[in-house]
């Protein structure tokens, strides 16, 4: 059975991914940091395994993939948000959230690429955000780390295809998570009207993105960023 590695599956995307790549018939390492008991309740429920991984750190993400057996696919999924006037950031809010976000991305890539470049096979999904894209007022830490898996993405795309490796991005609209918990009722209302679809989107809408960008069908995508946002952008 192929393996995939999702980091930050015990979120409301990555639950949704996790969840979308196991009905695909993908023995799914659920990625988790705070949150080990939603990662090994969800684990026991599509047949995979929880992994207690924090992406800040090299060590703990070569000894989960050490663990793991070198996966086919890796999903990076985990990340931060920090909301407010970047005036008010701190630079150790400013480190962390580099840290997780891209540093996070690339700790993980490195260590995961080594059994995929052996093979000469692979994938590897990067969650992005519609903020990567466009910015977001007083979102601009966020919005930077998100830009920054953009063009990481493209870039390992152009580095990896010829070893076979197949590299893209998704980038989610307004989606309804925990993530959003921060906005109120009024604020997500206007999230919904600024949507031509006029719904919020769900983890299982990204989960479906990933398990195509994961499966044959999508074998000749490479170095993409599909965006996922019910025509928040357009």
């Amino acid at each position: 059975m192929k393996k995939a590695f999702v980091t930050g599956g015990s979120g409301g995307i990555g639950q949704g991914i996790c969840r979308a790549l196991a009905a695909d018939g993908w023995k799914v390492y659920v990625g988790c940091l705070s949150h080990r008991a939603e990662a090994e309740a969800l684990a026991a429920e599509i047949g995979g395994e929880a992994v207690v991984c924090d992406v800040r750190d090299e060590g703990q993400v070569e000894a989960a993939l050490e663990r793991i057996g070198e996966p086919e696919l890796l999903v990076n999924c985990a990340g931060i948000a920090w909301g407010g006037v970047f005036q008010a950031m701190s630079g150790e809010e400013w480190e962390n959230i580099l840290s997780v976000n891209i540093g996070g991305v690339f700790r993980c890539c490195k260590h995961a690429v080594r059994g995929m470049i052996a093979r000469q096979s692979g994938c590897i999904i990067n969650i992005s955000s519609v903020l990567g894209q466009s910015g977001g007022s007083c979102e601009a830490a966020y919005s930077a780390t998100k830009g920054a898996v953009i063009a990481f993405t493209r870039s390992l795309a152009k580095e990896l295809g010829p070893s076979g490796i197949r590299v893209n991005c998704i980038c989610p609209g307004c989606i309804d998570t925990p993530m959003l918990a921060a906005f109120s009722p009024e604020e997500k209302e206007d999230f919904v009207d600024r949507t031509t679809l006029s719904r919020l989107g769900t983890g299982a809408d990204i989960g479906a993105a990933a398990a195509f960008l994961a499966s044959e069908g999508a074998s000749f995508i490479t170095g993409q960023t599909l965006t996922v946002d019910g025509g928040f952008l357009i």
